[in-house]
């Protein structure tokens, strides 16, 4: 009320307006570009965009009443956004079914060539033939390994040791063609993407982080990458190009190019479009975008990412990469009801999944610190090569190993057939043992599930596998190349799923008269199916590192087309993020926006301390006063050399010096376009001219240079706190809304500012951690 009644002489009332609240920008009729932009490394303001956003709907809205054309306009507008959809979810499929396909090739380009034709796979090229026999299906007169093209030899030693040397070289070439086209082109197409998409939907401006360049290096990189058998997937980079694809339309949308908080409305749907694509999973995709990466997430994203999500799918279905009317490579049916008793492994794969996630989050950020911290993370390159030739070196030997990890995974979720010539399904009748249990066993026809030596083999050789997948999966995640984490989680928890559940089978067919295994084997059918244990093995991986639970369950239910699995899906991934999340609360994603320093307040972070806004806000006692700008009595010079000698992305705008009564907040990218723009197209504006905030001119003299006024830049309406506001309030006002800044005020008078900064700075400091490790503005 004190702000309201303070009226200084000479200075005129702001009019009355009725029924007609002010704007909080007039940033509609503003013809200046750049104003209402925002610099890189910069946040947006939410309340200032959806204000510009619902002041732009409001004047359609009035147009459209006035003529056909302004109301075709208007029809046009709100069709628009549906229309961008479709096109993010054409185009995420097609690219994603062209990254499946190639990379699909190139991984079978490191062991031969298809005489038919180069461009075929193995897989392909051997559909044709008529010399393909069932229990050797990968074995063609058309598909020749390189051994065989070059020396000449299809058996012994030396086709062996020729057919490591290529397998070897193609590798180190596919990953160091990656390496150097995301160190020459694009920088930011490395890693995930999910992290930093993440700190984009908080509101953090990354200019090129979604350009085009990026998107097309991460396309081809991304092939290259997971071609070269790197212990990673394409699932993360596929989310981060589908929003690159977002981010491009959305240049030809004006309501989204000129509105931050819109696009990334838009940039949370095409998350959806990721995981759509990815896994073939269109609900689980919309899921994920609403669980693990939206900030801001109305009611008509969470619609039009299912549309956009639907779309994509239905592009990459009609591409059919795979060639068996899948959308992904490891669909799979089970066709054995689980036992009750069984939740008890499955709660074990929980337990795993959850150590497996907090030690791999642990061990992964220590080595990207390491890598940071010390002289490794000079030669980039040079980690890429050494770690791919350690990885072809020690994976070609091992069968499960030398395969994609899709393949892999592909082979563990597997159901046994009467068919299948797999060394997983190496049973045998064991019909000459000695062994009186054994006997029994056989007698009652459940024998031919027995452990024969090819399943021995297999175990071993997964054993093995495991722990090359882990230390791999942690060295890999975060080297300077497109790197999913999805699939090499899902490796890890899937080999850990089918050895338990190999030994569960064993135990229950040698001890089936036993009480607790009583009714579960039966004459001619499955005791217990082990791909189902690797299945919620790999969700639970997978969910010990992300965090991830309903989405996870639903992406897993798509996957696999079985809705009876819902409950061990559910029992395992719900285990696994309360053991992980006792280890330690942050995801992968969070420990990496974390240790890169990213300002991204994390809504599922309470902040238990009883701190208030006088201790967090700037200036502190000693410092020198907040810099500010007077409503009027400051010449332009004075406000250029003000921001020359400063850094700050804003500044309050005061009755006064001597009366420091708040008017408003005005940001120091506007205040500079603005003085430039005015230097250049205002007549007679010089050095002395006065700067205006002002509703209305000030008495002036005749001979005075021409005012400036930047009333329409100014924000008058800024959130502000007492200094009594408790910090708790403070840091659920900046989540909520997803403010900048915000202004301490006592009685009307600015006391001083509080930025998502010095939020993020305070919580470091009470979480004892550098609270100099924000890197950014």
């Amino acid at each position: 009320s004190d702000l309201l009644c303070f009226v200084p002489v000479g200075r005129c009332k702001a009019e009355w307006r009725p029924n007609n609240s002010p704007k909080l920008m007039d940033l509609l009729d503003d013809t200046v570009p750049g104003i209402g932009t925002y610099e890189d490394f910069n946040t947006i303001d939410w309340v200032r965009e959806k204000s510009k956003d619902r002041d732009r709907h409001r004047e359609i809205a009035n147009k459209s009443k006035q003529s056909t054309v302004a109301l075709l306009f208007s029809i046009s507008d709100a069709f628009s956004g549906w229309l961008l959809m479709l096109l993010i979810g054409l185009m995420s499929g097609a690219l994603a079914g062209g990254i499946d396909i190639a990379a699909h090739w190139m991984t079978d380009l490191k062991e031969g060539v298809c005489l038919n034709g180069f461009w075929f796979n193995h897989e392909h090229c051997c559909w044709a033939s008529n010399e393909t026999t069932f229990q050797e299906r990968d074995k063609c007169p058309q598909w020749k390994s390189w051994a065989e093209l070059m020396v000449g030899v299809s058996e012994g030693p030396g086709l062996y040791v020729v057919n490591y040397f290529m397998y070897v070289c193609w590798a180190l070439l596919f990953a160091f063609l990656a390496v150097i086209l995301v160190r020459a082109f694009a920088p930011y197409a490395c890693g995930s993407g999910i992290p930093e998409i993440k700190t984009i939907l908080s509101g953090f401006i990354i200019r090129g982080y979604l350009g085009k360049w990026t998107l097309i290096i991460k396309t081809i990189t991304l092939v290259l990458a997971v071609s070269s058998g790197l212990s990673l997937g394409k699932e993360g980079p596929l989310v981060h190009v589908a929003c690159c694809c977002a981010n491009i339309l959305c240049h030809f949308f004006t309501k989204y190019r000129r509105n931050e908080a819109k696009k990334r409305e838009v940039l949370s749907a095409a998350s959806a479009v990721g995981v759509s694509v990815a896994f073939g999973a269109p609900i689980g995709g919309v899921l994920f975008s609403l669980e693990e990466v939206s900030y801001y997430f109305p009611l008509k994203t969470l619609w039009r990412s299912f549309f956009a999500a639907l779309v994509a799918a239905f592009t990459l279905r009609s591409i059919n990469p795979f060639g068996n009317s899948r959308l992904v490579l490891f669909y799979v049916e089970f066709h054995t009801p689980w036992h009750l008793l069984e939740l008890i492994p499955f709660v074990l794969l929980g337990i795993f999944g959850g150590l497996w996630g907090a030690f791999f989050i642990r061990a992964n950020i220590a080595w990207c610190r390491l890598r940071k911290n010390t002289s490794l993370g000079h030669y980039p390159v040079l980690e890429v090569v050494v770690v791919t030739l350690l990885t072809a070196l020690l994976a070609f030997p091992i069968e499960y190993t030398k395969m994609s990890s899709s393949e892999l995974i592909s082979e563990l979720f597997n159901d046994c057939g009467l068919l299948d010539s797999s060394k997983l399904c190496g049973y045998t009748s064991n019909s000459g043992s000695t062994s009186g249990s054994v006997n029994a066993t056989a007698a009652n026809g459940l024998g031919a599930r027995l452990a024969g030596p090819g399943l021995y083999t297999a175990m071993w050789q997964l054993a093995l596998a495991l722990v090359l997948k882990m230390v791999f999966t942690v060295v890999t995640f975060g080297m300077k190349v497109p790197s999913g984490l999805f699939i090499p989680s899902m490796a890890v928890g899937a080999i850990a799923g089918r050895l338990l559940g190999v030994c569960m089978e064993q135990l229950a067919i040698r001890h089936h008269e036993r009480d607790i295994f009583r009714g579960w084997c039966s004459p001619g059918a499955d005791c217990i199916t082990p791909g189902l244990y690797a299945m919620v093995g790999a969700a639970a991986c997978l969910g010990g590192v992300t965090r991830m639970t309903v989405s996870l369950v639903v992406i897993m239910f798509e996957l696999t087309g079985g809705l009876e699995y819902i409950v061990p899906l559910m029992a395992a991934a719900m285990t696994s993020k309360w053991v992980a999340d006792a280890l330690g609360r942050e995801s992968i994603y969070e420990a990496h926006i974390r240790l890169n320093g990213y300002p991204f307040l994390e809504a599922k972070e309470e902040f238990r301390h009883k701190t208030l806004a006088t201790d967090v806000m700037r200036p502190r006692r000693g410092d020198p006063p907040v810099s500010v700008l007077t409503e009027s009595g400051m010449t332009v010079e004075e406000v250029e050399r003000l921001i020359a000698d400063t850094t700050y992305s804003g500044f309050p705008v005061v009755i006064s010096q001597q009366s420091p009564r708040l008017v408003g907040f005005v940001l120091r990218r506007d205040l500079v376009i603005s003085l430039e723009n005015a230097r250049r197209h205002q007549e007679g504006v010089v050095s002395m001219s006065p700067i205006l905030f002002t509703e209305c001119d000030p008495p002036m003299s005749p001979s005075a240079p021409p005012a400036v006024k930047l009333r329409s830049i100014l924000d008058l309406s800024p959130f502000t706190v007492t200094v009594h506001t408790a910090m708790e309030i403070v840091v659920d006002i900046f989540r909520k809304l997803g403010l900048r800044q915000c202004l301490v005020i006592q009685n009307g008078r600015l006391l001083g500012i509080i930025t998502k900064k010095d939020i993020l700075k305070h919580m470091a400091q009470m979480a004892n951690r550098d609270p100099d490790s924000i890197l950014f503005n």
